[in-house]
């Protein structure tokens, strides 16, 4: 017998590894050539393994970004969605769920993500980096929720405020698996990559988007 969803109208999707194919600060490295010691960061922070905070200013230290680094890769860099996301946003829109992005991402990157799938800006949660007037990193907005590592939570905890439903969480890391509580059901995300410890604690785990889509439409959240 499975369980109602019915009543579940909010869905929060990480972006890098679930909605992407890719880890966005990884490709940024890459494209930096930093790929490395950029990689192994992430790993340790999706893990949750290191701070998300210090992993973020760690990696965005080794890159030593600025503006023109960072147009230059969203200008070279086209959006690589996860096969089959696309048509699982529509249709969480199809049956009246509202659709959020929250990434402990950057937000230029995961904004033009929500464009690409016609999620509302304000919609969007993501890391934002400061700039001086020269296109110098000066620091990170510590105001984002999601330079935390109970960010994701925070988030969660705003929209169900916001909103007055049942909030659903889907994606790969540990950030994710730790916004539920206050979300209700968190459905691990092993399209792009498996991560034994999420697997572990997930309330269930997908390794297709077919099975995801199959899996909300058991549970009546999809029809």
């Amino acid at each position: 017998m499975f369980a109602d969803w019915s009543n579940i109208k909010c869905v929060c999707l990480d972006v890098d590894s679930t909605v992407c194919e890719d880890e966005g600060l990884d490709e940024i490295a890459g494209f930096l050539g930093v790929t490395d010691k950029v990689e192994k960061i992430t790993e340790e922070a999706m893990n949750g393994e290191l701070d998300i905070t210090k992993a973020l200013e760690a990696r965005l230290s080794i890159m030593n970004l600025n503006l023109k680094k960072l147009t230059d890769f969203l200008d070279n860099h086209p959006v690589r969605l996860t096969p089959g996301v696309e048509n699982l946003v529509n249709q969480f829109k199809e049956n009246g769920v509202d659709v959020y992005l929250v990434s402990g991402g950057l937000y230029p990157l995961v904004n033009r993500v929500a464009k690409l799938l016609n999620i509302p800006e304000e919609n969007v949660y993501a890391n934002k980096l400061i700039f001086n007037n020269e296109g110098t990193f000066v620091g990170l907005d510590h105001s984002a929720p999601t330079s935390r590592s109970d960010g994701k939570a925070l988030i969660v905890n705003e929209l169900l405020n916001k909103l007055h439903t049942p909030v659903m969480m889907i994606g790969d890391g540990m950030t994710d698996a730790n916004a539920c509580p206050p979300a209700s059901v968190f459905i691990g995300f092993g399209v792009n990559v498996i991560r034994p410890k999420v697997k572990t604690i997930s309330d269930y785990f997908c390794t297709s988007v077919e099975e995801l889509i199959n899996l909300l439409k058991n549970h009546k959240m999809l029809l």
